[in-house]
């Protein structure tokens, strides 16, 4: 996996891994604030390893910011205790058709 473009300043680790986006969730009221992340990303890359004699796959991973998981929902909703070791929030993801070389 290769971090190409990425909302707010977040910056590359030494480790060549990108940290995560934060979290606006509040599990006591099930709700979360869209003023993180980006509604828009525009980047370019070049695979530096492309040997046009081979074949290649690429595709685009979309990370979205963590919102309520429906447990939480329900739970707040319902007025009852969160669920131990259920996780409270999730991330979406979405993921582009794969585009495909083939020399």
């Amino acid at each position: 996996m290769i971090d190409v473009v990425w909302s707010g300043d977040r910056k590359l680790a030494s480790d060549g891994k990108l940290p995560a986006v934060g979290s606006t969730v509040d599990v006591t009221k099930a709700t979360y604030a869209n003023t993180i992340g980006s509604p828009e990303l525009l980047g370019t890359w070049t695979d530096p390893d492309f040997d046009p004699a081979r074949p290649a796959l690429y595709y685009v991973r979309v990370l979205e910011i963590p919102t309520p998981r429906w447990t939480t929902y329900d739970a707040v909703r319902n007025k009852l205790a969160l669920l131990p070791g259920v996780p409270t929030t999730i991330q979406e993801r979405a993921w582009s058709s794969p585009i495909w070389y083939t020399p």
